[in-house]
């Protein structure tokens, strides 16, 4: 699942930037295919859990199982959402040329991120599940950099473009958080314990 979503939210980055409507129907299709597997893996996570009744570490690892599913299901919906804002744009751009930077380094930002909770997530790194929560302030800044854009007295490309903008960060912003949820839930899975937060 997380593959599929860091392709998902690439590929989305790339038509909405790049006002490709070709790529753009391809994660929206693909969408179907992380739900698909999200409610395989529930079924199954349930199934299991009420036919084995399993404790202790394999019970942290069902409701964390659970848990993470969601997370990345809806890491994939907000592919989805960007690469359906991509689709209603076009034969246009949605971002304007000033903002393009940003948005692509949002996008890399949070396949960085991605890329990086796939790697805790397989290998149990409880380390870099500690780091993602920092990588997370990076898209934080960039989301703060997009809102003080659209503030800004000068900005003058109407209130449509203003409210594209605003979903398109918060799209990014959100993804990043679930990252986040999701090394929380490793560090858990693996300790026992819940990760405190950072201030």
């Amino acid at each position: 699942m997380s593959s599929l979503v860091q392709d998902a939210l690439a590929h989305a980055t790339t038509a909405l930037l790049t006002a490709d409507l070709g790529l753009a129907e391809k994660v929206i299709q693909e969408d179907a295919t992380i739900d698909t597997i999200q409610h395989e893996l529930d079924a199954r996570t349930i199934n299991l859990m009420a036919r084995q009744q399993p404790v202790a570490s394999d019970l942290r690892a069902l409701v964390s199982s659970l848990r993470m599913s969601a997370d990345l299901e809806r890491m994939g919906d907000l592919a989805d959402h960007i690469a359906k804002l991509a689709r209603k744009r076009f034969p246009g751009t949605a971002v304007p040329p000033e903002l393009a930077l940003t948005i692509d380094e949002m996008g890399r930002t949070a396949g960085k991120i991605i890329a990086k909770m796939s790697s805790v997530i397989e290998h149990r790194d409880i380390a870099r599940a500690l780091e993602i929560e920092a990588d997370d302030d990076e898209m934080d800044v960039l989301h703060r950099k997009i809102i003080t854009t659209l503030l800004a007295d000068d900005w003058g490309y109407g209130v449509e473009t203003a409210i594209d903008m605003t979903l398109l960060a918060r799209f990014y912003e959100r993804c990043a958080d679930h990252a986040v949820s999701i090394a929380r839930r490793v560090y858990f899975l693996v300790t026992g314990e819940y990760a405190a937060p950072r201030a």
